[in-house]
């Protein structure tokens, strides 16, 4: 049951929405902004309708998945399929491999992991992020950039949350899978940021 589920689960991230609602609208999201197959590019090249629509359905396939797995399998079992949903849409096969970054499908994977929880204590975390990055970051960063330091930095600091709430060890390693991706869909942009620091 465990590998159906994390097949299904992975299937599921894998649907890249936002691109296709985005060629619907004879739009290329691999040609907007950072190349990002993602619900913000869809925003910038569709409007706000359609990239609400990519955010949703993008958060969807990371949530349901893992929520209805909950009634169903317990202990390390919830592991491989809560970050099955991330993979895929990191590694879409619909894609050739190459996904987004991820970040609405993490939201969905921790609301119906932790009912919600862990997720809104990472937007408020990235919120607070944003408001450090722009005074802290007078022109050294750009907009990409720190939008991919806050995103892989707030992921580090749930861990803090997670500590500090005392969460079970499958979430501990849910959120150390979820780390590793997320530091790799936004690879680029953190190794740009590494560069900057050293120089």
């Amino acid at each position: 049951m465990i590998i159906w589920l994390t097949a299904g689960a992975f299937v599921s991230g894998s649907l890249m929405f936002s691109y296709w609602l985005g060629l619907l609208m004879s739009k290329n999201l691999k040609t907007v902004g950072d190349g990002n197959p993602g619900a913000l590019n869809l925003w910038k090249a569709s409007g706000y309708k359609f990239g609400l629509a990519g955010i949703v359905l993008d958060f969807l396939k990371g949530y349901l998945p893992v929520y209805a797995a909950l009634g169903l399998v317990q202990g390390l079992g919830m592991i491989p399929i809560a970050l099955a949903p991330i993979a895929g849409h990191a590694f879409s096969p619909f894609l050739k491999g190459k996904g987004g970054k991820a970040i609405a499908v993490t939201f969905g994977v921790w609301s119906g992991l932790t009912m919600f929880e862990v997720s809104l204590a990472y937007a408020v975390i990235m919120a607070v992020l944003v408001v450090i990055l722009r005074f802290a970051n007078r022109g050294g960063l750009s907009i990409t950039e720190a939008d991919g330091l806050q995103v892989v930095t707030g992921m580090l600091l749930v861990g803090v949350y997670l500590y500090a709430r005392s969460f079970t060890l499958v979430v501990w390693w849910v959120w150390l899978g979820t780390f590793v991706l997320l530091v790799y869909t936004h690879r680029r942009e953190v190794w740009a940021c590494w560069n900057k620091i050293k120089s």
